[in-house]
């Protein structure tokens, strides 16, 4: 479904290239759980925002392709890219605190997403907009499809971005550190519910995060990076049995417990 061939991106700092991603290679199949995981400053977050063309101004593509149901993601235009958003991939960014607008309901901004992509009328927006909500667990959705971000707790706010995401039936979901802003219980929570969610919906995802927890708990494979290089790839069953990186052990023993018994 998703292939990254060789890719390398580079910020300018000060005029000067700075390389944040070299030569990263992966792919992702059908109902597949990847993980990408080193610490703050790796280049996790640039991958995922050079798979959705989201780069910020001060980013470039070195080199590198990337190839999604088959089409070249680097050289489409930005029109038919706009389509691929949303439709196609989809992400879930890192604080449900900020990346919702305060003046409007929760509904509204998922029935907006879905008018636009999928050019279906209000009531028909409105409907489903409904029915993402009660797919994500919040009870009494019709009610809280009223109800504007301030209303939600974090956890609650997460999984309306979920709902979000979802809106236009992705075939792949990038979840960047989707559980950093919540406590550990209500990290396990939202795991359980985008697992629950790959399985029912055959979704692909890529999870990107520092913790090594979170690739154990929903991952079939993971990449490892440090500096921008993947040091180690593979199953997770094989990185946790036998890493072969001195880098990965080290993640390994920084391990956070997230449910309460260290497995």
């Amino acid at each position: 479904m998703l292939e990254v061939k060789g890719l390398s991106v580079s910020y300018l700092v000060n005029d000067q290239p700075v390389r944040a991603v070299k030569e990263m290679s992966f792919s992702v199949t059908k109902g597949e759980a990847l993980g990408i995981v080193g610490e703050s400053g790796s280049g996790k977050s640039t991958v995922a925002l050079a798979i959705m063309r989201l780069l910020p101004p001060a980013a470039r593509i070195d080199a590198g392709e990337i190839t999604f149901a088959g089409q070249s993601l680097l050289t489409l235009p930005e029109k038919e890219m706009i389509k691929i958003r949303g439709a196609g991939i989809s992400m879930i960014f890192q604080d449900p605190f900020t990346s919702l607008n305060p003046l409007f309901t929760v509904g509204d901004q998922i029935a907006e997403t879905i008018e636009l992509h999928q050019g279906l009328k209000r009531k028909e927006a409105w409907a489903k907009t409904i029915a993402l909500l009660d797919l994500v667990k919040i009870n009494g959705p019709a009610a809280r499809a009223r109800d504007y971000p301030h209303q939600f707790s974090g956890g609650m706010k997460q999984r309306v971005m979920i709902a979000l995401a979802l809106a236009c039936q992705p075939e792949l979901l990038i979840a960047d550190e989707p559980t950093t802003a919540l406590d550990v219980t209500i990290q396990a929570e939202i795991l359980k519910l985008l697992k629950e969610l790959q399985k029912s919906l055959n979704l692909s995802i890529i999870y990107i995060t520092h913790n090594f927890g979170i690739i154990k708990a929903v991952c079939q494979k993971a990449l490892v990076v440090y500096q921008g290089e993947v040091v180690e790839a593979g199953s997770v069953a094989d990185l946790l049995a036998a890493p072969r990186s001195a880098y990965t052990a080290r993640l390994l023993g920084a391990l956070k417990v997230l449910n309460g018994r260290g497995e």
